[in-house]
C-alpha cells in the first residue's frame, strides 16, 4: 500500500476512539500522523499489521528496551479502513548512538526469539523484501550498472553461513528512540527472518554509509558470529533495495560514493574471517 498523503479520515479516528486534528509526523515512508497520544499510519499489509500488533501487545519489555503498544478499534480489531494505531512513545532517534541502537536491538531480539516464522513473509513483495532475498541468494543479483559495480565484488565475497534464524528488526537506526530516564524505544518494526547478527550488521552499515559513524564500529561488533558475511549481506540488501525502490533516481538519493568505502571494509572483514 502506498503511503497516505492525506490524514486519517474521521471514521478512522472514531474507530480508534480518538479525536482532534491529525498532525503529520516526519520520517519513515511518509503518511504517519499523530492525534493526541495516538499515532496512526496506513497498513502496508493486513496480515503483517495484525501480526505485529498482536505480537507487540504481548512483548515483555525490560530495562533495555521499550516498544509501542497497539491501539485496538472499538470492536476489537487492529485495523480500520486500512489504518493501524499505536500509543505514542517518548523519545527521538539519534543515529550517532549506533552502539546503543545495536544493544537495544539485541535485547529486543532476545525477547522475541521464541516466535515462530510468520507466514506473511512468503507473500511480501516490495523493494525491501526483494533486496533481502537477493542478499541471501534466494534471488539472483541484479541492479543498474552503477550498482553492479558494488554488488559483484560483494557477491563474490559471500560464503555459506550456518546460523540460527529468527524474527528480527531489519531497520533499526532511525527507529530507536531515546529519552531521558527510560530505556530506548524500538518502533516501526520491519520484520525479517534472518540471523540476529545480520540485523546488527544492517544497523552498522547504515550508520557508516548514511550517518557518518566512525569505522571503528565495525571492530566493536566483530565478535558477532560470521560478522564479515553479515556485513556483506547487509550491503547487498541495501544496494539492491536502493535500485528497486528509487529506480533511475537511486544514485541521486544514495550515491555509490556513500557505499564504496564500506563495501571495501566489509569485503576485507569477510576475507579476514574466511582466510
Amino acid at each position: 500500500m502506498e503511503p497516505a498523503t492525506s490524514p486519517p479520515p474521521p471514521e478512522v479516528l472514531h474507530a480508534f476512539g480518538v479525536s482532534g486534528v491529525p498532525v503529520v509526523l516526519p520520517g519513515g515512508k511518509g503518511g504517519t500522523w499523530r492525534v493526541g497520544d495516538v499515532v496512526l499510519k496506513p497498513s502496508e499489509g493486513a496480515d503483517e499489521s495484525r501480526w505485529r500488533a498482536e505480537t507487540l501487545a504481548e512483548v515483555r519489555v525490560s530495562a533495555q528496551f521499550r516498544v509501542p503498544r497497539p491501539v485496538p478499534t472499538a470492536d476489537g480489531n487492529w485495523l480500520a479502513a486500512g489504518w493501524e494505531a499505536w500509543r505514542l512513545v517518548a523519545g527521538e532517534p539519534d543515529t550517532t548512538r549506533i552502539d546503543e541502537v545495536v544493544r537495544a536491538g539485541s535485547a529486543f531480539h532476545a525477547a522475541v526469539a521464541h516466535l515462530p516464522r510468520p507466514a506473511f513473509l512468503d507473500a511480501r513483495d516490495d523493494p525491501w523484501s526483494y533486496g533481502d532475498r537477493v542478499a541471501w541468494e534466494e534471488a539472483p543479483i541484479s541492479g543498474s550498472p552503477a550498482s553492479l559495480e558494488l554488488l559483484e565484488p560483494l557477491a563474490a565475497a559471500r560464503r555459506p553461513v550456518h546460523l540460527p534464524e529468527q524474527i528480527v528488526h531489519g531497520d533499526l537506526p532511525g527507529n530507536v528512540l531515546f529519552a531521558d530516564g527510560v530505556p530506548p524505544a524500538i518502533i516501526d518494526w520491519s520484520p525479517y527472518w534472518r540471523p540476529v547478527p545480520w540485523a546488527a550488521a544492517v544497523a552498522v552499515v547504515d550508520a557508516l554509509c548514511w550517518y557518518g559513524a566512525d569505522p571503528q564500529v565495525l571492530d566493536r561488533w566483530s565478535h558477532l558470529p560470521e560478522w564479515g558475511q553479515m556485513l556483506v549481506r547487509a550491503l547487498i540488501y541495501r544496494i539492491v533495495t536502493r535500485d528497486a525502490a528509487f529506480g533511475p533516481h537511486a544514485q541521486a538519493r544514495e550515491p555509490n560514493s556513500a557505499y564504496r568505502p564500506v563495501v571495501a571494509m566489509a569485503i576485507a572483514a569477510a576475507r579476514h574471517r574466511t582466510g
